[in-house]
């Protein structure tokens, strides 16, 4: 792909740029220019690469002020897991100003991280700040529910009649605290909304059901094998709550997978495991809707539970949503009209 920039003193729209939700994170870089990172609701942030995960759309800015010539615009994956098999090649797009010169025959690729540079792809991640202005609301501080979670590549034993390519024959799944979410045949919104029982259960643990050594990397044997289950964490609304991940796994996985909440925006927080919150940024930390789990990685999450109804938290990688690492909010209603979950419309299709 060739992209014609025309110089400019001011930074120029380069492009909207995501990946798709089976690949690993990508880092990308442009050879003597700098990109000029805008996301809604972040400060705008000045770097020499992006670090781009599953599902996510950055908006980036190329400041044309170099010598008229031809550049690379290069991405390659990020991944820290060890074993798993990705693609290595590095794709490129070209750079080229208007202007009469004599370009090369092939431009000088730029600097990219390595593939598993797992201090590069935190340095940037842990540079993003929130853009004060345009919080809804002051960080959560004055926490009423707290949520710590295992997220962990797990088995399961292979079922009957089928073959399966798992540690020992076994099958894997994943899990959040060590609970492999089963989707029902009936929707939970529904459910909920008209008291169907036997749907699902509440009562999602809070905490894992043991305490290990959360920062090795090998997980307890009583928790390789998963239990399956449809459970759901039920909030009171306007309930302030902190989520705390820890990237479990002894398994070769992706470096990251992205959970998503999609019932409010969160503020973020990666940190190493001996910082922990006493040293949260609570001034400015980003505010988004998906978070980065590096594998066997820490990252928390704050949120005000003020949108009622049931909503699903999940890893963004495909296969191990499908595999149970996910699991459901209930956010109960409250008083008023605007803080209860409406009917469904009377034109509602039926699945």
């Amino acid at each position: 792909m060739d992209l014609v920039i025309v110089p400019s003193e001011w930074p120029q729209p380069l492009r909207r740029t995501g990946t798709p939700s089976h690949q690993g994170s990508q880092v990308t870089s442009d050879e003597s220019h700098s990109l000029l990172l805008m996301l809604l609701l972040l400060m705008p942030l000045t770097r020499d690469y992006i670090c781009i995960s599953l599902g996510q759309t950055m908006d980036v800015l190329l400041h044309a002020n170099q010598e008229p010539n031809h550049y690379y615009l290069a991405t390659r994956a990020y991944l820290s897991g060890v074993g798993v098999a990705f693609d290595n090649t590095t794709t490129t797009a070209r750079v080229e100003y208007n202007g009469n010169y004599t370009p090369p025959s092939s431009p000088s690729l730029p600097y990219l991280p390595d593939f598993n540079d797992t201090r590069a792809a935190f340095d940037f991640i842990t540079s993003l700040r929130g853009l004060l202005e345009s919080y809804p609301q002051q960080v959560p501080t004055n926490i009423t529910t707290q949520i710590v979670t295992t997220v962990s590549i797990n088995t399961l034993p292979c079922p009957n009649g089928r073959t399966c390519h798992g540690p020992n024959g076994t099958i894997f799944s994943t899990s959040m605290n060590n609970i492999s979410f089963v989707t029902p045949d009936i929707d939970i919104l529904k459910a909920y909304y008209y008291h169907i029982n036997g749907v699902f259960k509440t009562g999602f643990p809070r905490f894992p059901p043991i305490i290990f050594n959360f920062i090795g990397d090998f997980l307890p044997l009583t928790l390789n094998i998963s239990k399956q289950g449809t459970r759901v964490n039920v909030l009171n609304y306007g309930a302030t709550v902190e989520i705390v991940f820890k990237g479990q796994t002894d398994r070769p996985s992706y470096a990251s997978p992205w959970v998503r909440f999609p019932c409010c925006w969160i503020w973020v927080w990666q940190f190493q495991p001996k910082q922990g919150p006493m040293n949260f940024n609570l001034v400015d930390p980003p505010y988004l809707n998906t978070v980065i789990m590096p594998n066997n990685g820490w990252a928390a999450i704050r949120f005000v539970a003020t949108n009622p109804g049931v909503w699903f938290m999940h890893c963004h990688l495909e296969c191990h949503q499908t595999w149970g690492m996910e699991t459901v909010f209930i956010v109960k209603n409250e008083k008023y009209s605007n803080e209860k979950l409406p009917p469904p419309p009377s034109d509602m299709p039926p699945c």
